[in-house]
Parts: structure tokens; sequence; C-alpha cells
């Protein structure tokens, strides 16, 4: 049984809404899409549909962006971020293989 995603993560909000949410024309938020910074999905119509993290993610690259932050260096730190969530999980199951391998169990 594969879990849904919470409601934050379930892309249905749409760029006019989205404009709306975030005070952010139609033509930033696509060229947010553009620069990598923001990745909405698609409908089978083609139109674009963002979730609610989107939504907030958006309203936190604008606040950088009034803060004279440049796009290439808001993407860079979502690189930077994202290497370091995929260390940390990589350690955790390392982590928990030498675990299982060697029957250490978590104290409670």
């Amino acid at each position: 049984m594969s879990e849904s995603p919470s409601y934050k993560d379930r892309k249905v909000i749409t760029i006019g809404v989205v404009s709306e949410l975030t005070g952010l024309s139609e033509r930033q938020i696509r060229y947010y899409e553009e620069r990598k910074l923001v990745f909405p999905e698609r409908s089978q119509k083609g139109n674009r549909k963002y979730s609610f993290t989107d939504v907030e993610l958006l309203i936190d690259i604008a606040n950088k962006r009034e803060e004279g932050v440049q796009t290439y260096e808001i993407r860079q730190d979502m690189i930077r971020a994202e290497k370091r969530k995929e260390k940390k999980m990589r350690q955790h199951l390392l982590r928990g293989e030498i675990n299982a391998r060697f029957g250490i169990q978590k104290e409670r």
C-alpha cells in the first residue's frame, strides 16, 4: 500500500490561483520554472498545477529576490540543501544496515 502525498504536496492549484496567493505575476512564476526553481506538474490539457509547498517556495523565492539574491544563487542553495538531505538519508540508511547486520537495537 503506497502512501498518498500530504495535502501540501498534492499538485492541484492552477497558476492563476498561485499568482493570487503569492502576489507574483504568472510570467514571474513561469520564469522561476524556467530557472528550475519550481517544478509544477502538467494536467492532461497541459496546464501547470502547483502544490501548497510550491506556493510556500515561491513566496520564499520572491522574498529572496526582494533582498537582491539572484536566481542562480537561489538554485545553488537549493542544490546544496538537496545534497545535504541526500547525504543525511544515506547516513541514516547505512546506520540501519549496520544495526541490522550486527543486531544492534535502539535503546528506548
